[in-house]
């Protein structure tokens, strides 16, 4: 057991690996230790394993960029600080680490430590911290990596072996599925493409099987597309960029996804400063960006951070993909969500939370009553496309509602 008070100064920033890629041992064993460390600062990402909970903060302050999952509990207690920035900008934000817990499976033949299941801002903090705390899982995938760890990056090494935390995905709703077979129809042979996560985008991907030559450069790679790998979907052989190869900062799913991407040189885990940057993304053929949202309104403008008041989303990479997918050639800037959530419509005439995307980056919206393109369109224009994809029992309060 680690005892991290000899690590830990009061005070201090910590980071450590977010979702599949969470040091779970080490984590859990700085939680037991919290009283003791004279109050710090953890910034946490997507939960999977759901090893903070509100107790932790009665001596953490915690930061996060999301909301999604068990953070939301954090959110609605007042307990979760949110860092309202976009994805790109999150290695700059983590660069005030002093501490970073990181996981990684065990060395390679030329003593290199992979990354594992995420990269995204790690490369970052790494770089930055004073201290870099590396629990090594003999259960974990060895990836092919943009950047590795030597014996010479590391200060305490702690050895494990336990099952990787996994991410599970239920089965789509059927509505999803309709969408899901709508965003098919617009995704043409041989685009690249980038997903979110969650269920809308999972349910888009598993309805993607009729097409062919499809590339992945993305913020995740899920089970849903290591099954369009192996269905031969997704081939890679005709991106701009990196052919061949799968690209992601973060690798989220079970044990279908670990086992794909153990030694298999066509998935690159990249930073986030690759995944994301703009040129790299634009300049990719037929970039399609599938992402999705809290509530739309009618002249395309995003909310995907609130709902009802609360912190469930993030502002994330959505609007620098849907960008991307502007200015690529050929591409297609997606946003697909189901019309209703309960008996509230999604598509409003205002939105109840934040502006993430603006109505200037707005292209494609998907609903499973149709397919609203307010690309070249005016306001009115934009306006008649988004009632015709509303649920219909919503349609008159928002022609009624300006």
């Amino acid at each position: 057991m680690i005892d991290f008070r000899e690590l830990i100064r009061p005070g201090d920033f910590l980071v450590w690996g977010q979702a599949c890629a969470e040091p779970v041992t080490l984590v859990e064993q700085l939680l037991r230790q919290r009283a003791e460390l004279g109050g710090i600062t953890c910034f946490i990402g997507i939960p999977v394993a759901e090893t903070v909970r509100p107790e932790h903060a009665d001596h953490i302050r915690f930061v996060s960029y999301c909301g999604s999952g068990t953070n939301s509990h954090l959110a609605a207690e007042g307990l979760l600080d949110i860092y309202p920035g976009a994805y790109s900008t999150l290695p700059q934000f983590v660069r005030q680490a002093d501490v970073v817990l990181v996981q990684c499976p065990p060395a390679d033949e030329a003593g290199r430590y992979s990354l594992g299941l995420a990269d995204d801002y790690l490369t970052a903090a790494i770089d930055a911290a004073r201290t870099v705390v590396v629990e090594i899982n003999d259960r974990l995938p060895r990836t092919h990596c943009q950047r590795y760890l030597s014996d010479a990056d590391i200060d305490v090494v702690v050895r494990t072996s336990r099952p990787v935390a996994a991410n599970a995905v239920a089965a789509p709703a059927p509505e999803l599925v309709t969408i899901g077979q709508f965003v098919a129809d617009l995704v043409p042979d041989g685009s690249t493409l980038q997903f979110g996560i969650g269920a809308v985008p999972e349910a888009v991907l598993a309805s993607l099987t009729d097409c062919n030559d499809l590339g992945i450069h993305s913020g995740i790679l899920t089970d849903a597309a290591v099954d369009l790998i192996d269905r031969g979907v997704v081939t890679n052989a005709r991106k701009t960029v990196d052919r061949g190869v799968s690209v992601a900062a973060l690798l989220m799913g079970g044990e279908r996804l670990f086992q794909h991407v153990d030694r298999n040189p066509h998935v690159l885990v990249a930073p986030i400063s690759y995944t994301h940057d703009p040129a790299r993304l634009a300049s990719q053929h037929r970039f399609v960006a599938i992402n999705s949202a809290v509530e739309v309104d009618l002249t395309g403008q995003i909310n995907a951070e609130t709902a009802g008041g609360r912190y469930v989303g993030a502002v994330g990479g959505g609007s620098e993909f849907l960008r991307a997918a502007h200015r690529s050639a050929g591409g297609v800037p997606i946003v697909a969500l189901p019309s209703t959530s309960g008996k509230h419509s999604r598509i409003v005439s205002h939105l109840s939370g934040p502006v993430t995307t603006t109505r200037s980056d707005a292209g494609v919206f998907v609903t499973e009553f149709g397919v609203a393109d307010l690309r070249g369109l005016t306001l009115h224009q934009r306006r008649e496309r988004m009632l015709a994809i509303a649920h219909p029992d919503h349609r008159d309060a928002l022609r009624e509602n300006p």
